[in-house]
């Protein structure tokens, strides 16, 4: 991984065999950025997807592989009030499975580099989200306090 700043933004680039929320998240520490928001594009092999099930109050996984053209990343990174980081992150891949192209995405617990990944990181400027645990849903949402 290697990334550069210029003006606000952090403009990072993701390398084979790495992760890509860890990546951002590892960025996020050493740059004490304490809430953000990215988007990207890439060339990855695996990615772990989910949905959550309001039904049943939890998430269903599908694993992915394969090539897999990531067409679409966004998400967003925040701390808690013990400085923990955390991020919610949706993807939209293009693969092949079966001979057919298919398209699958979700909220990503996952996603590791093929090829590469181009990840543009905006920090929050003028204050900071925080993240408010939410007990239905098992998550966190945005916190403006």
């Amino acid at each position: 991984m290697d990334y550069r700043k210029y003006g606000d933004t952090y403009y990072i680039r993701v390398d084979k065999n790495e992760e890509i929320i860890k990546s951002i998240i590892d960025i996020c520490k050493k740059e004490g950025i304490m809430s953000a928001v990215f988007s990207g594009i890439g060339g990855c092999k695996e990615a772990e997807i989910q949905a959550f099930i309001s039904e049943r109050g939890n998430f269903e996984t599908e694993n992915l592989s394969g090539m897999l053209e990531l067409i679409s990343l966004n998400g967003n990174v925040v701390t808690d009030d013990d400085g923990e980081f955390f991020h919610h992150t949706h993807a939209l891949f293009t693969h092949k499975k079966d001979g057919e192209h298919k398209v699958s995405g979700g909220h990503i617990k996952s996603i590791t580099v093929l090829y590469t990944a181009e990840i543009e990181l905006r920090p929050v400027i003028g204050g900071t989200i925080k993240r408010k645990y939410d007990p239905e849903t098992g998550t966190g949402f945005w916190d403006f306090r």
